[in-house]
């Protein structure tokens, strides 16, 4: 099975709100919740992809004939490709019923290890999610990284008590999904974090620790500053807060300020090998792509993840030999034109 097929085959099982386009650009969905919508106008999601797009890449073929290097070293674990399935959460709602969170967890968790790359698991309101991803982590020796939301400080605690058990190599906290309508109404509070609160939280964990959802210069100084290990650049995929900046509008300048003192991520409208690239480029140590995942298992299931991960793997590849670079410490700013 190719990429091509999953996608063919996703469109009769995804449900009626994704439309499982050809390369996932936020315009078809718009602000389509349920579904893989964006919030407001569907803004910044679309504009997430355009500022990929309007980067372009330096092509040099003047250079040595030799293999090219696309593995990356993260957290002792050396893992194929930079980039990670991201996380996804209620799944049945948004994508379809073939698969509820447990299941799609389950299969993207044991799917992305066996193929060299590792996924984040999503969280929700049913405990038996985070209960389920623990056990999904634990059976692929620790491969992934449990995501979980800035609930109030009592529900994180115990959400930390099951994450502690899984090995993880990593854990996160989307820390963005403050926006989240089911997060805002929650009772008791949750949703932003102080400094504090969340040095509190990244002490409970046993694992590197990576916060998710930081946009600005002053945001990773503070996560940094909280002790956090690494940081995703992420504005949610536009679903929390419309008007947003796009991703690689302000990578650079984050990763300028941090970059060095912790690991830097970034997802957000990346969905190329090329795009991948890119984000390198401009100073991130890998990405993290979410709902292109989602049509790959609802696609083809773990045929569909490892179609998937070979087309992301390979553009990479490419784009790196006709742009004259052998390993991923070499891919530069002076490999890109900002658009």
């Amino acid at each position: 099975m190719n990429y091509s097929e999953c996608i063919i085959n996703a469109k009769e099982r995804i449900g009626k709100y994704c439309k499982a386009c050809p390369e996932c650009n936020g315009r078809a969905c718009k602000n389509q919740i349920p579904g893989p919508g964006a919030k407001g106008v569907g803004d910044t999601a679309i504009r997430n992809y355009d500022k990929w797009k309007a980067i372009r890449v330096n092509m040099d073929t003047i250079t040595e004939n030799k293999p090219v290097d696309t593995s990356l070293e993260l957290f002792g674990r050396t893992f194929q490709y930079p980039f990670l399935a991201g996380p996804v959460g209620a799944v049945q709602m948004h994508y379809g019923d073939c698969y509820d969170d447990m299941s799609y967890n389950d299969l993207l968790v044991s799917a992305c290890a066996e193929n060299g790359i590792a996924a984040f698991t999503g969280d929700g309101m049913d405990a038996n999610i985070m209960v389920a991803a623990a056990k999904a982590i634990r059976h692929a020796d620790g491969c992934g990284i449990p995501t979980v939301k800035p609930w109030n400080m009592d529900t994180i605690r115990e959400k930390m008590e099951l994450v502690n058990t899984s090995g993880a190599f990593a854990v996160a906290m989307d820390i963005d999904a403050a926006g989240l309508p089911f997060l805002k109404n929650f009772n008791p509070p949750a949703g932003s974090k102080t400094v504090e609160e969340l040095r509190e939280i990244i002490h409970m964990t046993k694992a590197p620790f990576i916060v998710k959802g930081v946009m600005t210069v002053k945001g990773a100084m503070k996560a940094k500053e909280a002790g956090a290990n690494a940081i995703i650049v992420s504005n949610h995929g536009g679903r929390v807060l419309d008007q947003c900046p796009a991703t690689a509008e302000v990578l650079s300048d984050i990763a300028s300020a941090v970059g060095g003192s912790m690991k830097i991520l970034v997802d957000g409208g990346i969905r190329s090998g090329a795009d991948v690239f890119k984000a390198l480029a401009l100073g991130a140590d890998a990405v993290v792509i979410a709902r292109p995942f989602v049509t790959a298992v609802y696609g083809g299931g773990e045929e569909g993840v490892l179609s998937y991960i070979q087309k992301i793997g390979s553009e990479l590849e490419d784009t790196m030999k006709m742009c004259g670079v052998s390993s991923l410490a070499e891919i530069t700013s002076d490999c890109i034109v900002k658009g």
